[in-house]
């Protein structure tokens, strides 16, 4: 789940000063055989959001009720989505923001139309910088899946025999976005206390959430640091692993001096498992991205017809996926 969209004043003005523009509305009556809902992704082109957006397009034919499947990625493009949706009578969306710090504006604009609102994978945050309680989330626990990351490295590290004094970890970080520092907190806490050398961690700041950022910050790094050769790689995604794998390839470095490990369980996992050779892409923490566009899209559906506002904040973790096991996990998860 990627992306990295500058948020400044200037921007967040905007969206409430939009938000506040719309006069008000009254709330659509709706029946059960009558319910649209949106579901509003912020990188529409990945596979973890198009999983989410096939499952709920597949619930809703179920069930029989409508989804409009919409991108938002940015704050201008999420509130036309919201003004679209009400124009096709929609009564609520299911939405991955761009921003959590857009919640705000998000939530003033969608009451305007009296919409109910569900977050998957990212939560909303306040003006005072917590999580919008308000607002039901569906979404990893970042923290833990980030330390299922760090344990599966150390177990992977063991396995072959590796001297944690000599090893380098690459740690690609965006710490703009609440998820992603929860998750490298994580793998970051779970490998020192196997007794990986805080010294040896190195930041790769990326300036995006996808794979070509995260090679170009990483390639800087292991031109630096030439005295490792053993590293491990660890980010808020299998895109930004997969950065910094092919940024130690082109370092030189062989898939058995890599152990990489990332998040999600998408067809870019796939496709590395899939490879003749193995690369050091060793394994991906798989979440189903299915079960999160199903069930998001599932509670908002029992919310417009029946009243039943969804817990506040669900959480899950994840399979460890790898060459070895990878299309098992796949069929298990649903992927």
């Amino acid at each position: 789940m990627s992306f990295k969209i500058p948020m400044t004043r200037t921007l967040l003005g905007m969206a409430v000063g939009l938000a506040l523009s719309v006069g008000p509305l009254t709330a659509q009556a709706q029946s059960d055989d009558d319910v649209t809902m949106g579901f509003i992704v912020k990188k529409p082109e990945q596979a973890w959001f198009i999983n989410e957006q096939d499952a709920a397009t597949k619930l809703g034919e179920e069930k029989g009720f409508e989804v409009v499947r919409l991108s938002g990625e940015d704050g201008q493009q999420v509130l036309s989505a919201i003004d679209n949706l009400h124009s096709q009578g929609a009564q609520g969306f299911v939405i991955c923001p761009p921003d959590v710090r857009l919640g705000p504006a998000i939530m003033h604009r969608a009451k305007q139309y009296g919409m109910k609102v569900v977050t998957v994978d990212d939560r909303f945050v306040g003006t005072d910088g917590e999580p919008m309680e308000n607002v039901p989330h569906l979404g990893m626990s970042g923290y833990k899946i980030g330390q299922q990351v760090g344990n599966a490295i150390a177990a992977e590290m063991e396995r072959r025999g590796w001297d944690p004094e000599n090893v380098a970890a690459l740690r690609i970080t965006n710490y703009e976005l609440p998820t992603a520092k929860a998750r490298t907190d994580g793998a970051t806490d779970a490998l020192l206390e196997s007794g990986f050398k805080k010294d040896n961690i190195f930041d790769a700041p990326q300036q995006n959430t996808d794979t070509s950022s995260a090679f170009a910050a990483a390639s800087p790094v292991f031109a630096k640091r030439g005295d490792f050769e053993h590293w491990v790689i660890y980010a808020l995604n299998e895109e930004s692993v997969l950065g910094g794998v092919r940024a130690s390839e082109q370092y030189g470095l062989s898939a058995d001096q890599v152990i990489g490990v990332g998040i999600n369980g998408s067809g870019a996992a796939f496709a590395e498992f899939s490879r003749e050779k193995p690369t050091g892409f060793h394994g991906t923490v798989a979440v189903s991205s299915t079960m999160h566009g199903r069930q998001s899209a599932a509670n908002l559906y029992k919310w417009i017809t029946e009243g039943e506002k969804p817990p506040a904040n669900t959480e899950t973790t994840g399979t460890l996926m790898t060459r070895d096991n990878w299309k098992d996990v796949r069929e298990e998860l649903g992927l």
